[in-house]
């Protein structure tokens, strides 16, 4: 699907092909779902990131250890959030086009909207190899072109780096690391037992031994990790080696058949299992979870997208935690023929070696897979089967709006695996009903109960909740109420685009999200097509789990963005709430007033 100059719209948040001359945006399934219906992708006109490339990495460095450093100066500080970045720059001219796109699938943890690249001739040859040379065309910045902003890159002073528990942004370099294990390792492990509230202990400066920091498992995989010129460096530094028969083991996984197929015909394959290297098939699976889960206390380092808790399959709400750190492939086939002893890869490799593109078979997919773009086969009948179910009716929003706080989260950040573990849910994600029993499970365990609480209260019950509101002179119309549930939370969204993490709460009776802020364009947007307003309030103090929040006229507020007249009942009191809802587009604003996008063209089609 790629192609220079093209633009991609995925479901998945790291849909990334910019180094490819492709703009990709990774978007929850209501997104997708217009396009499938006709509908376009509005958003505002984004802010752009010139990301100046200037330099050549040094040995040893690898497109993780780039993507890691741009991460840890931008993330936290909000530089390029929601904001295009454009790499150019003559550094871009010393890189392949693999590790180019190691480091663009990585953009995504900026919290950037999309990127793009500079192409030449390397993405030229890439193109061609994959037998598509007619999507190859030349792009770079215009002469004068304007940047809101820009980012010096120098990859000359890029160092093997670690992301250390529970973000990438997390990030230093292995050296640093080396030099005072004890110091950041207890920081970084203070920081994550705080965001896990007590419930388990991680226990990273366990992991020193002897002054050095020994690791557990490795693993090399998905859409960053195992692509083809990454799995060649690791086994040019492991072939003829062992990675130890102690506890420390290795797992690779290419990131396609082709690739797996290209791995094999080079004998890499052969050399990677040959040193004690467990080789997988192509597979996503330890990025989320659902494959090479470590074992509780363990610590692992991974070439893989993201280590946010409980990602990798931890459950500390069941005891069970275990420790992520992200690394590049080079340096975890370091640590590995040191049977587990945390090592840089760049103390191994002393030069630079050109990795050819190797051939692409795309009969591989041919023979497998049906391709039905633009070839419809309509008398071909869908076979749903029984756990395939339709989504609840969704009421329409009404004048007022009641809704009571059943989750409370003051972390930093929280994640849509936090919202909608991944990994176990993956049998249920065409089950709105079954899959929404999993919403926060591993965060908040009783929001489900809470939710479905809201969700059966009898009349009576609601009754008396308007009338405390009335007795103190705000009165609403029970039959022009909305009732359901909420959550607030400091900065929701982070990661994944899955539309679930807003849907499940939908389905659970939620009716809308407070929050300090949002972390992500793609959680806000899923929440507006779920029928969940995105409120913005300062005052999460007055939001404790059990209150009553009262919307006036909200609909009015939706609809022509009046001031949000809203209202706090909390022990007893009644006070006053400031909330907002941000900007919305015309069709946002429609989409709230019909009460999500299902109904949205349901009445749009009647």
């Amino acid at each position: 699907m790629t192609g220079c100059g093209r633009m991609i719209l995925g479901s998945d948040s790291h849909t990334r092909y910019g180094a490819l001359g492709t703009m990709g945006i990774g978007e929850g399934g209501g997104e997708l779902a217009k396009q499938l219906v006709g509908r376009t992708y509005d958003i505002a006109y984004p802010k752009t990131v010139l990301v100046h490339v200037t330099g050549e990495t040094k040995p040893g460095v690898g497109p993780h250890d780039v993507a890691l450093a741009l991460v840890a100066a931008t993330y936290e500080n909000g530089f390029v959030k929601n904001t295009v970045m454009e790499f150019a720059g003559e550094g871009i001219h010393t890189l392949s086009q693999d590790f180019r796109n190691g480091i663009d699938v990585m953009t995504t943890e900026t919290t950037c909207l999309s990127s793009i690249w500079e192409t030449d001739e390397k993405t030229r040859e890439y193109f061609e190899k994959h037998g598509r040379p007619q999507d190859y065309k030349e792009l770079r910045p215009a002469d004068g072109a304007y940047y809101d902003r820009c980012i010096e890159l120098d990859l000359s002073e890029i160092e093997c780096m670690i992301a250390l528990p529970m973000h990438p942004s997390l990030a230093v370099s292995i050296h640093e690391l080396q030099k005072d294990p004890e110091g950041i390792l207890a920081a970084a492990q203070a920081k994550a037992n705080g965001q896990l509230g007590g419930k388990v202990k991680m226990d990273l400066t366990g992991k020193i031994h002897n002054g050095k920091v020994v690791v557990d498992q490795g693993i090399i995989a998905g859409c960053s990790g195992g692509v083809y010129e990454n799995i060649i460096e690791a086994a040019r530094i492991i072939k003829g080696k062992d990675t130890g028969n102690g506890e420390f083991r290795l797992s690779v996984y290419p990131d396609s058949l082709p690739a797996y197929k290209a791995l094999l015909t080079e004998g890499v394959v052969t050399d990677l299992v040959t040193a004690g290297v467990i080789f997988r098939e192509a597979f996503c699976g330890p990025c989320f979870g659902a494959g090479d889960t470590p074992a509780n206390g363990e610590f692992s380092i991974r070439h893989t997208t993201r280590n946010f808790p409980n990602r990798e399959g931890s459950k500390p709400g069941e005891g069970q935690i275990s420790a992520v750190a992200l690394m590049d492939a080079r340096s975890i086939a370091a640590t590995a023929v040191s049977h587990g002893v945390l090592t840089a890869a760049s103390d191994i490799i002393t030069e630079k070696t050109e990795i050819p593109v190797p051939e692409f078979d795309a009969g591989i997919y041919d023979k497998r897979v049906y391709n039905g773009f633009g070839r419809e086969e309509p008398e071909y009948e869908l076979i749903m089967g029984p756990n395939i179910k339709d989504w609840p009716a969704l009421p329409a929003l009404k004048e007022n709006l009641l809704v009571q706080i059943v989750s409370h989260l003051e972390d930093p950040v929280t994640t849509t695996d936090e919202l909608i573990p991944s990994g176990e849910t993956s049998s249920f994600r065409s089950n709105p009903l079954r899959l929404a029993e999993f919403t926060l499970s591993r965060r908040d365990p009783q929001y489900v109960a809470r939710a479905k609480e809201v969700q059966n209260l009898s009349q009576d019950t609601i009754q008396e909740v308007l009338k405390a509101f009335a007795d103190a002179g705000i009165a609403a119309d029970p039959e022009n109420t909305n009732v359901g549930s909420s959550i607030y939370a400091h900065k929701p969204g982070d990661g994944s685009a899955r539309e679930q993490a807003a849907s499940c709460q939908r389905v659970l009776g939620a009716s809308c999200n407070f929050a300090g802020d949002y972390a992500t364009k793609r959680y806000r947007s899923n929440c507006i097509n779920w029928g969940m307003i995105p409120f913005l309030t300062k005052e999460y103090e007055k939001l404790p789990v059990g209150a009553w929040v009262l919307l006036k006229h909200i609909d009015k507020s939706v609809e022509t963005s009046m001031p949000v007249e809203a209202y706090v009942c909390s022990h007893g009191e009644i006070t006053p709430l400031a909330a907002e809802i941000g900007t919305l587009t015309k069709d946002e604003r429609q989409i709230l007033l019909d009460g999500c996008l299902i109904n949205h063209y349901r009445r749009s089609l009647n």
